[in-house]
């Protein structure tokens, strides 16, 4: 159906040109000598339409969209129009005809491209026109804001929606000296850094529109941050255009995707500028090597898979004890690199059998060690639990893994490591301790497997996180729900995370010699600044199209068991150190020798076997003695550490 409707209006296409290239003839004939017959004018007519429909073959003139006529539809007129005259002309001459006057091929090759050409353009303005004033009563008013490029391909897709409800009132651009310029019959009204007062002005004389579009894909970050707060300044929604990929169809379709906008994400206001990272490193570090990636279903872990799956690993062996979710990446994996040796297991770290017998069966050579309990409340109500998990599972891991004849095993830990106040925290700082005593061993003989361990804060959209949380607040209406009026988080997109991780890691396993490493230092990712998750809150009601306190509540929870106010990367005592590279920086946390924390941990272990807490608990303070519990969740700025 779709081929028969193309070939009816190509077509009625070359029925057209071939009617308007006829009536073109004696009216050139006429231009050029007004007093002259035109002879044999019925074969000449049919000669003058053959030719011009001839010279736009090469042209496809006749496949043209009338709809989306534009200026390269317009030059293809003009190259059809300059040929079709030079071909009559010759015929002309061929058959012994002489014409009127040297003139006429010029006047006919004029004729031709203003009969061709003006029914293209009048044609696309009358559907243009009539569908804006068809949609002008129920169109939503918008300003479009971004460089000048994305405008016009924004304005162009717009043009080509039947369906859109979009009234453009003008442009904001990114760049200077613009104003009073038009792009598609639009207005460019200002430059983004004067958005205040053209707000302002166009409140004044009430042509304020309801919502600002970003056409340019590429803002984020603190330049997206300023628009939106601009925006919320003046009551203005702010949504982003589609991507271009999906706006330049060019005249390919003829019922083209309707341009539909989205809402500003909130990791697009978090990101930070993206950090250069050694690809190729990378790709050396993990190219045809045996993988492992433990807790692989979870939102690091799943992302350490993609990113590992993309550099060819040998093999790349996924384990997790949740089994839809080791479905889950298993199958993207199977989708994204099939190419890839791919094996997925089931299996518990805290069963070291299970977990000695996989290693020794794969015999990795990369181990990048994700799995954990990370929710603070959660374990504060199974501290057992997090202990056999956290601390015990990752001996499990590095023990198998060290067993097995690994190069490097990747411990990910986090911000609540530093001056915990919560099992959660302080059983992953065990976790640390346990893997620098083993680094600063392995470095000390020159052999054996290296411990590389990465410190960091929240990760936005994570499994259990803040964000959607929120989400799933803002869809049922709110309340928004916060702890505490305070409390701020370190936030990170998962995707930087990761990339920053194997940075790490590659830093980690070479040569290089970074300060504090030889004597166990741990790799703390670049935060930047700490985020109020009120603030947050507030924010995500309002890219929602909202208002915070009026449409939608917060609701302040007070704090919950383990809980800090504030999260730290360092301790007090631990200025953070340089790497070099950026994103990256080196913690000094205080180190013990691995027998003695590998003994700790069995000691731990023990009581949680034999369901002894206050046991448990007792050896963790002794080992992390800075560890504070904050079991009631009644708790003040703890912000100053205690040192290492």
């Amino acid at each position: 159906m779709p081929v028969a409707r193309s070939l009816i209006r190509i077509a009625v296409n070359v029925a057209i040109d071939g009617c308007l290239a006829a009536l073109a003839v004696p009216l050139a004939w006429w231009i050029a000598a007004p007093m002259a017959v035109l002879p044999y004018p019925a074969g000449l007519i049919l000669l003058g339409a053959a030719t011009l429909l001839i010279a736009g073959l090469p042209f496809r003139l006749s496949q043209q969209y009338w709809r989306f006529a534009g200026m390269g539809d317009l030059l293809t007129v003009a190259a059809s129009a300059a040929i079709g005259a030079a071909l009559f002309a010759l015929a002309l001459s061929g058959l012994g005809i002489g014409a009127a006057s040297l003139g006429f091929p010029v006047a006919h090759g004029l004729t031709l491209l203003v009969l061709l050409g003006a029914p293209r353009v009048g044609y696309r303005w009358f559907r243009s026109r009539g569908l804006n004033m068809a949609a002008e009563a129920g169109a939503t008013s918008v300003l479009v804001v971004g460089h000048t490029e994305d405008c016009d391909l924004f304005l162009r897709a717009l043009a080509r929606d039947r369906r859109q409800l979009l009234r453009v009132e003008g442009l904001i651009t990114l760049g200077d000296r613009q104003a009073g310029r038009r792009i598609q019959g639009h207005p460019i009204l200002g430059a983004m850094k004067d958005a205040a007062a053209l707000l302002e002005r166009l409140r004044d004389e009430e042509r304020l529109p309801g919502t600002l579009v970003m056409a340019t894909p590429d803002m984020e970050g603190a330049a997206l941050a300023s628009v939106v707060a601009q925006a919320d300044r003046f009551g203005l929604r702010v949504r982003r255009a589609p991507r271009p990929t999906s706006l330049d169809q060019g005249n390919a379709s003829d019922d083209p995707r309707p341009v539909e906008l989205r809402p500003i994400a909130i990791e697009d206001l978090l990101n930070r500028p993206q950090v250069p990272l050694d690809r190729d490193g990378m790709a050396r570090l993990i190219q045809g090597r045996r993988v492992i990636v433990t807790g692989a279903g979870g939102t690091i872990g799943s992302e350490l898979a993609r990113q590992v799956a993309a550099f060819g690993p040998g093999s790349l062996v996924l384990i997790d004890n949740g089994e839809f979710a080791l479905w889950q990446i298993d199958m993207e994996l199977a989708e994204t690199h099939p190419s890839v040796r791919r094996q997925s297991l089931i299996a518990d770290i805290r069963d070291e059998s299970r977990i000695r017998s996989v290693f020794e069966t794969i015999r990795p050579e990369l181990v990048f060690h994700a799995a954990a309990l990370k929710h603070v409340p959660i374990v504060e109500d199974n501290p057992l639990e997090g202990l056999m998990t956290n601390a015990a599972g990752t001996r499990h891991v590095a023990e198998a893994a060290r067993a097995a004849g690994a190069l490097a095993m990747v411990l990910i830990s986090t911000d609540k490591a530093v001056n915990p106040t919560s099992v959660m925290g302080a059983s992953k700082r065990l976790a640390e301790m346990y893997c620098q005593a083993l680094d600063i061993g392995a470095r000390a003989s020159g052999q054996g497997m290296r411990c590389i361990t990465v410190r960091f804060g929240n990760v936005l959209g994570s499994t259990g996180s803040v964000v959607p949380l929120f989400q799933r607040q803002l869809a049922r209406g709110g309340p928004l729900t916060v702890t505490h009026p305070d409390m701020q988080r370190y936030f990170m997109t998962v995707r930087e995370a990761v990339g920053l991780v194997l940075q790490a890691s590659v830093l980690g396993v070479g040569d290089a010699r970074l300060p504090s490493s030889e004597d166990g230092g741990i790799f703390v990712l670049d935060m930047g600044e700490p985020v109020k998750i009120v603030d947050l809150a507030r924010q995500m009601i309002r890219l929602a199209g909202l208002k915070p306190d009026e449409d939608i509540e917060i609701r302040f929870t007070g704090l919950r068991p383990g809980e800090k106010l504030f999260e730290e990367l360092f301790h007090g005592k631990e200025p953070p150190l340089p790497t070099g590279h950026a994103g990256l920086l080196m913690a000094h946390p205080r180190t013990a020798d691995p027998a003695i924390v590998g003994r700790a941990i069995d000691e731990i272990a023990a009581a949680c076997r034999g369901n002894q807490a206050r046991l448990a608990l007792t050896l963790l303070s002794r080992l992390i003695p800075e560890f504070e519990r904050n079991g009631d969740g009644t708790q003040s700025d703890t912000r100053a550490g205690t040192g290492a």
